[in-house]
């Protein structure tokens, strides 16, 4: 079975709730057995619009990516992030 990845490319516009939303989020990743493989740090935006933070996140499965997302207690992190930044996410299965 492939293992997938969340990759989320976010503007934080509101520091303090987003540090609460990470904090409720790599919670519910911990649950979920995933890892993070890249968060914020230097990068070079080659093609369309980018945003100063870029994500990968490693999950076992693609079910796996599935249900931390909508878990509780990913929602209820995600809560706190709804105004706090512009995220664009998407959950997308690896190769064997």
């Amino acid at each position: 079975m492939p293992k997938a990845y969340w990759i989320a490319h976010v503007t934080v516009t509101d520091p303090e709730p987003y540090a609460i939303y990470a904090e409720g989020a790599s919670q519910a990743f911990r649950k979920f057995g995933a890892r993070v493989l890249a968060r914020g740090g230097a990068f070079e935006q080659f093609e369309g619009e980018g945003h100063p933070r870029n994500v990968v996140i490693e999950f076992p499965s693609m079910q796996a990516a599935r249900d931390c997302y909508r878990s509780d207690i990913y929602q209820s992190a995600r809560a706190n992030r709804t105004d706090a930044g512009i995220a664009e996410i998407v959950i997308v299965e690896g190769v064997e």
